[in-house]
């Protein structure tokens, strides 16, 4: 059976997402495509359970350092019990996030070596990485205002990152543009300041022309 394919979203805090992925998911179960939904940190029952350490409390509860052993032990999780599994039997996985916020979030906003990522993820990915990933992008103040308004209407507590400051998202937002940059045979920058209708239009251009879900 062939391998199926794996797709990434990627970008900072209110980008939107979320909704996106639930919208190409719909997509691609309407096309006749076996389809697992997940997310990271998260996505296992093991992971999950670290998500809850590392998303909630004060902005210093942990180093940048130990966010990324936390990140990539629940992530090794996710990867063993979920996303391999999926792509084996030949379903495509939707993740809302992966390696890369790693990458952005502890590294290039954090000042997490390069060379301890780059050696984590040799370790722990293994093979497993994504065919495509999607990196929303959008002014900073946007996505903190939008990030504001969903945790007061939700009232979830997992707002540990969007209180980091105004200067690590701007350093954030140009990690993940850089990660855009340096891999456009692997990423796609996504302008996330539109309508929810323009980006899913965007996302599914993006998909069709790289993946071609239809054959």
């Amino acid at each position: 059976m062939a391998r199926g394919r794996f797709i990434t979203f990627e970008g900072g805090e209110g980008a939107g997402k979320s909704t996106q992925v639930r919208r190409l998911v719909a997509r691609l179960d309407a096309a006749g495509i076996e389809v697992v939904a997940t997310r990271e940190p998260g996505g296992s029952p093991g992971a999950e359970a670290i998500r809850a350490l590392v998303l909630t409390g004060s902005a210093d509860r942990w180093s940048p350092i130990t966010e990324t052993l936390l990140m990539y032990g629940a992530r090794r999780d996710h990867i063993e019990r979920t996303i391999t599994p999926a792509l084996e039997r030949g379903a495509w996985v939707v993740c809302d996030r992966f390696a890369d916020s790693t990458r952005a979030y502890q590294g290039g906003a954090g000042d997490v070596a390069p060379e301890l990522i780059a050696a984590l993820e040799t370790h722990v990915l293994g093979t497993v990485r994504p065919d495509l990933t999607l990196v929303f992008d959008l002014p900073v103040d946007v996505g903190l205002a939008r990030a504001e308004v969903h945790a007061k209407a939700s009232g979830h507590a997992e707002t540990r990152f969007e209180s980091k400051g105004l200067a690590f998202h701007e350093r954030l937002r140009t990690a993940f543009r850089q990660i855009a940059a340096a891999e456009p045979e692997r990423c796609v920058l996504v302008d996330a300041a539109g309508t929810i209708e323009t980006v899913e239009s965007d996302v599914w251009t993006a998909v069709s022309d790289r993946l071609h879900p239809h054959g």
